[in-house]
């Protein structure tokens, strides 16, 4: 299977369960591989073939900005559904992560896998 990679996708949303959380948006890192098969678009280099990386990633800041999520769990469950809504993606890994929400770590997050069921 052939990847499509979204690499630092950052944006900025609520997300949190706290008040102080939920009082302004705050950054929100996501990070996707799209597992699908390239071979067609590889042949035709025609984009109406390929999956729109470009597309993807502004559905799913669109999302992410506006979902208001309390948890990381949630959010990313969403993201991976949204992913797999194009027929071309046959399962996605999807990390989304939140920046400084931890003293002392770099970011907290959660990563899943999620694959289209046949």
């Amino acid at each position: 299977m052939d990847e499509i990679i979204i690499k630092d996708l950052l944006v900025r949303g609520v997300i949190g369960v706290t008040d102080r959380e939920r009082e302004r948006p705050q950054d929100i890192l996501i990070n996707v591989v799209l597992f699908t098969d390239i071979t067609q678009a590889a042949q035709s280099d025609n984009i109406n073939d390929c999956v729109d990386y470009s597309k993807m990633a502004k559905k799913l800041m669109a999302h992410a900005e506006t979902a208001a999520r309390r948890t990381v769990e949630a959010l990313v469950s969403d993201l991976a559904g949204l992913c797999l809504e194009d027929p071309r993606v046959k399962g996605v890994r999807i990390r989304v992560e939140k920046p400084g929400a931890v003293r002392f770590s770099r970011s907290v997050g959660v990563e899943i896998e999620r694959y289209r069921e046949t």
